[in-house]
């Protein structure tokens, strides 16, 4: 069993799953975004086949960066406010290690 999640025996080593699972609504949320993400790779995808203009496929590009990157604030959040909050609490203070490297992945 993991720090901030368990391991389901039936899956890879490195999947892990949160102990406290996401409300139904928050769950949506995430779905949603997501989905909009991949619609909004798809508009670029459709660009590149109708050959656009470099800079009109560029300022697309980066609405998808800053789209996924709003999402990775939403998950981080979610993760310092239950995964790591519970681990502290049980007196797990190594989950903050491992916070902070994911905070630097996402920056």
């Amino acid at each position: 069993m993991s720090r901030s999640t368990d391991t389901k025996p039936d899956m890879c080593a490195q999947c892990r799953h949160k102990r406290t699972p996401r409300e139904a609504g928050e769950q949506k949320k995430l779905q949603s975004r997501i989905n909009r993400i991949i619609g909004q790779l798809k508009g670029i995808q459709g660009m590149i086949d109708d050959n656009r203009y470099c800079g009109d496929i560029l300022i697309q590009i980066g609405a998808v960066e800053s789209a996924l990157r709003s999402l990775g604030y939403v998950i981080l959040e979610e993760h310092m406010m239950t995964c790591v909050a519970e681990n502290v609490q049980q007196g797990d203070t190594q989950i903050l290690a491992e916070a902070v490297e994911l905070m630097k992945k996402l920056m």
